[in-house]
């Protein structure tokens, strides 16, 4: 990984233990990413993104297109689907958003608010996040995922290390 480093300036995803959300961004800029993702139902999806994931409706066409928007470069477009083709399709689409571990337990509970057996977790991965994953309307895999604190000697810190990736504050060859 020698010729990776540090690039956190550039990131919308706030870093530490006691980071707060941004708001949702309301800019217009060329999308590096995003995802789409067809629904029978563009209202019904538009509600649960809105109400439940805590995205907000960045604009729309009605019958065409909902263009939903977190972060910045957190964008996803609803679209319209055949009948037919909707559940496959959905249902192979798997989207992680991150978040801040304070906004995991309020968008688990407005998911389930809105649809009771949508959400599993949260859970802890071995990549230090804790995530949750819900299922959508029209049948997406959504994970919210938050950063845990980062100890450099933990097992998960030695990990990392013995992989080439280390703490941002950690001289080069092994966190401290």
């Amino acid at each position: 990984m020698t010729d990776h480093f540090n690039a956190f300036e550039m990131s919308p995803v706030p870093d530490g233990p006691d980071a707060v959300a941004p708001d949702p961004f309301l800019g217009i800029y060329a999308m590096p990413m995003f995802v789409k993702i067809p629904s029978k139902d563009l209202a019904a999806s538009t509600d649960f993104w809105v109400r439940g994931l805590g995205f907000v409706d960045f604009f729309h066409i009605p019958g065409q297109i909902v263009h939903l928007r977190r972060w910045a470069f957190q964008d996803v477009l609803l679209v319209p689907s055949d009948h037919d083709t909707a559940p496959s399709a959905a249902s192979a689409v798997q989207v992680f958003v991150s978040c801040v571990l304070d906004q995991l337990e309020s968008v688990a509970d407005a998911c389930r608010e809105l649809s009771p057996d949508s959400v599993t977790g949260p859970y802890d991965t071995a990549w230090r996040t804790r995530d949750i994953d819900i299922i959508t309307p029209e049948g997406a895999h959504v994970t919210f995922t938050a950063a845990t604190p980062f100890t450099p000697d933990s097992d998960v810190g030695r990990d990392f290390a013995s992989v080439g990736i280390f703490a941002p504050e950690a001289a080069e060859g092994g966190a401290q």
